[in-house]
């Protein structure tokens, strides 16, 4: 029951003691991920920049630092009520601006025109969703062709709630999320081991084929 629990938390974490625990967790855990799917996503100043599943707003928060022209635009999309309210008082600046823009959706129905965006990243996110193909076809719907989409998880750490069934069913596994990657019409779909200090992780990179 307690696994079930804490992986509706970390999926849709909601306005409550064990939502905003697991908020403080997303915080501390997801940090170096956060900040390594922005920089391996080459992001450059005048891009068009999407977010899935942004959280608290860490990952949202580097990736605005690169948008350094006015043509740099940067969308966050979460499924989480609560996250997106976190979000959009951590960037209220930066959203009165119009440099960033959030949307409390789901990745499988985002509020944005087809082929529009250049980079896409998330980071510990594609094992919520229940469709992976789903997901993953929207995201293609919304990528300029050529665009590069990043994902960045500890695999050890995930196969290890995983195995405590806090992720739910076999999404978590990297192998159905870049088959349905594939399936969708990226291209050059591959995971690569990265290092960060002593610390080891995984990017899943996928290229946009249109």
């Amino acid at each position: 029951m307690w696994a079930e629990k804490l992986g509706k938390e970390l999926g849709k974490p909601t306005r409550s003691l064990i939502g905003w625990m697991v908020s403080r967790f997303l915080i501390a855990y997801n940090r170096v991920l956060e900040e390594n799917a922005v920089q391996l996503s080459g992001i450059q100043p005048g891009d068009t920049v999407l977010e899935l599943g942004h959280g608290p707003g860490l990952g949202l928060q580097s990736a605005a630092k690169l948008l350094t022209e006015p043509t740099g635009h940067l969308i966050g999309v979460d499924f989480s009520k609560y996250m997106h309210q976190m979000a959009s008082d951590t960037l209220k600046e930066l959203v009165a601006s119009g440099k960033v823009t959030l949307h409390h959706c789901d990745v499988a129905a985002m509020p944005l025109a087809d082929s529009t965006v250049d980079k896409v990243f998330h980071c510990n996110c594609y094992y919520f969703w229940p469709d992976l193909r789903k997901g993953a076809t929207e995201i293609h719907r919304v990528m300029k062709p050529g665009g590069l989409m990043v994902t960045t998880m500890r695999l050890r750490a995930v196969a290890a709630m995983a195995k405590k069934q806090v992720m739910p069913g076999e999404n978590w596994r990297p192998e159905a999320y870049m088959a349905a990657l594939r399936e969708s019409g990226f291209s050059d779909v591959r995971m690569e081991d990265k290092q960060h200090k002593l610390l080891t992780f995984q990017a899943i990179y996928a290229t946009a084929s249109k």
